[in-house]
């Protein structure tokens, strides 16, 4: 079993919501950070804990990631911190494979699988040995509390209750 810890400035948490029912809005969170135990002969061995700083969010409309920051949503001041913690893993294909465990979003945790791709290990140009894992979901963000909401004319609401998230990391061999 080999030591990996995750590479913040190559990490990202991704995601998309649908906007007042006609479009979809786009963001990450630009800090993650963590550490990985994997032995890449064999994926179901992969245990993987990460966190996300929540104040890191970015949209690119800087009074959306406020309001986003805002206890009207994430609550940054109270619960900075979005954290994973897999419990199980279950190869499903060469690469794929899916990694439940417990999502803490806003103070509730949850179990989810996220639907993930494993790639590497590889070595870079500049000597370190990195791997890539790439893990999708959709989630309802109400059953984390994040329940703000504007009705609209058309019967809809302002923000979707369905966010496709998926988190980018890129890890580097520690030993």
């Amino acid at each position: 079993m080999s030591k990996w810890t995750i590479d913040p400035d190559h990490s990202v948490g991704a995601f998309s919501i649908r906007h007042m029912t006609i479009a979809f809005v786009h963001g990450q969170f630009n800090s993650v950070s963590g550490d990985i135990d994997y032995d890449p002969s064999d994926i179901s061995s992969l245990n993987i804990s990460f966190t996300i700083d929540v104040s890191s969010i970015i949209t690119g409309i800087a009074k959306r990631d406020d309001h986003l920051k805002s206890a009207d949503f994430f609550d940054a001041e109270n619960y900075r911190e979005i954290t994973f913690k897999n419990s199980q893993v279950e190869r499903t294909g060469f690469n794929s494979c899916k990694v439940s465990g417990d999502l803490t979003i806003h103070g509730i945790k949850k179990p989810v699988t996220l639907e993930a791709n494993i790639l590497g290990p590889v070595k870079s140009p500049f000597g370190e040995t990195s791997l890539g894992i790439t893990g999708s979901i959709i989630l309802n963000r109400e059953d984390f509390g994040l329940t703000w909401n504007e009705p609209m004319e058309n019967g809809g609401f302002m923000v979707g209750k369905e966010v496709t998230v998926t988190v980018n990391i890129e890890a580097d061999l520690v030993e």
